[in-house]
């Protein structure tokens, strides 16, 4: 898993555990490199200084030997029976000591039992070289033997005069046996102290990335639930930090910004919405009444008292108005049922009963409401539930064509906590193309009317929480579903 992916309280989390661990793994790193270059330090230091009182010594038993300081006489100046002899050296300095002649062949060597290797029966010709390069004239060689780390010490014996008489060879071995049980310890404690630090970190790392990321959940929870349709909280938090106090501030500024948008774009709708719905039935109305016109015109123009038929001739103009006006009525009657927004008036009442009333309207022989259901109680308005199944049958009706044996089945049932209502017809359903306008407002097939039936029923069913949706296949009929909740 990528770590952008992570949440953020999470990433801190994790990176204050990291910091803590690193951290811990360099301290360890760093002090195991600072012991080791003190041990390196305190070897070379401890040579040198046992190697300036080899040498003090040497210088003693040079100036009282009773042979020529040569060489060739090495061997029996440093073995003089006295207590200033090459033995008394190593006894005093606990050292082994080597000492070969200026071409490297070893000449003494105390103790007799020391560890053996090239080196102590001749010296390598490159150190001879190196060492008359030098300026202190003094080589140091490092080797390794058996896991035992070795320092060799090559430098020049003088005799009282300041001739070079031979070379003198130290070997010292390193004994970290102190330093390494100091290191251990100190690594240990380390470990202890790491451990402890580390802990204490998860533990405020935990609580931190919880505080930091608390307001920005709070923030999140808030946007998830921000909507156009309805109104918005503002985000109210105290004691946060300033670029939180900015992104509260930004978002508090941003909604109320949305409401008044909100509001101005609803006000326009409404009014855009009623500009329209105000040309619709002005249309509507002057459809009836231009024949009413020429309908009063032509009797005007034709009116013979004397005629014999004159009785049925304004019987014909009677009908021909009277049926104008009833189309202007129900085109009336259609936009104010339109326009009044439904109550919400919550009734407990027995759905199952409350349809049945609502079919009794309809005589048909062929609506059928074959209920399993005896009772199902629920809150709704006693009209607007008539209202809602009428308009629906009456949809279902004028969908079935006339050359179709009409079916309608209308039933109830119980969904979970929820009423369901469908009306099934067998009619000529709706195109795929007119399947997304069917609930918008002044929307019909039909030759009449105003197409404001489904979009109220949409309206009233939404009001009390539920939902109106639809199946549909050209030729064989629509079924239509309403669902809203008991309570």
């Amino acid at each position: 898993m990528k770590l952008s992916k992570l949440s953020l309280r999470t990433r801190i989390f994790i990176s204050m555990t990291l910091v803590v661990f690193i951290a811990s793994i360099l301290i360890t790193a760093i002090a195991i490199f600072q012991y080791r270059e003190e041990a390196e330090e305190y070897h070379n230091e401890r040579l040198e200084r046992k190697e300036g009182a080899i040498r003090e010594h040497i210088d003693l038993i040079l100036r009282n030997t009773t042979y020529e300081e040569t060489t060739e006489k090495i061997p029996l100046m440093f073995r003089e029976p006295r207590k200033l002899g090459i033995n008394e050296l190593y006894t005093i300095h606990n050292l082994p000591v080597n000492i070969y002649d200026l071409e490297g062949n070893l000449l003494i060597k105390v103790p007799e039992t020391f560890v053996s290797d090239t080196l102590n029966k001749k010296i390598d010709k490159k150190i001879i070289e190196s060492l008359e390069k030098k300026i202190d004239k003094r080589v140091l060689v490092k080797t390794e033997k058996d896991k035992v780390n070795y320092q060799s010490s090559y430098t020049y014996i003088y005799n009282t005069k300041g001739k070079t008489l031979g070379i003198l060879h130290l070997s010292y071995s390193e004994d970290d046996d102190f330093i390494t049980r100091e290191l251990g310890e100190f690594l240990k404690r380390i470990g202890e102290v790491s451990l402890i630090i580390l802990l204490i970190a998860i533990v405020i790392a935990y609580f931190l990335s919880k505080y930091v990321t608390r307001s920005l959940k709070t923030i999140s929870d808030t946007i998830d639930q921000t909507r156009l349709d309805k109104r918005n909280k503002r985000i109210q938090i105290n004691d946060v930090s300033g670029e939180i106090y900015s992104l509260v501030n930004a978002y508090n500024s941003m909604i109320d910004e949305l409401e008044e948008s909100a509001a101005m774009l609803a006000k326009s709708e409404r009014e855009a919405a009623w500009r329209e719905m105000a040309k619709q039935v002005a249309h509507e109305i002057k459809n009836p009444l231009t024949p009413m016109r020429l309908t009063v015109q032509s009797f005007e123009r034709k009116f013979d008292p004397n005629d014999p038929n004159v009785n049925q001739k304004v019987q014909e103009y009677s009908d021909t108005l009277i049926q104008q006006i009833d189309t202007m009525s129900s085109i009336a009657s259609a936009f104010s049922n339109f326009a009044q927004m439904p109550a919400q008036k919550s009734e407990t009442l027995d759905v199952v009963k409350i349809v049945g009333l609502a079919l009794d309207i309809f005589n048909e022989d062929y609506i059928f409401f074959p209920s399993e259901k005896k009772k199902i109680i629920a809150k709704f308005d006693r009209t607007q539930l008539i209202r809602v199944v009428t308009n629906l049958l009456k949809n279902a009706i004028q969908a079935i064509p006339e050359d179709h044996t009409p079916k309608i089945l209308v039933d109830v049932f119980t969904e979970e906590e929820n009423v369901v209502i469908t009306v099934a017809d067998n009619g000529v359903g709706i195109t795929e193309e007119n399947k997304k306008k069917i609930f918008e407002p002044k929307f019909t097939t039909k030759s009449s009317g105003m197409g404001l039936g489904l979009g109220m029923v949409k309206n009233i069913v939404e009001t009390y929480k539920g939902s109106i949706t639809f199946t549909s296949q050209e030729g064989k009929g629509t079924v239509f579903k309403v669902k809203f909740p008991k309570e």
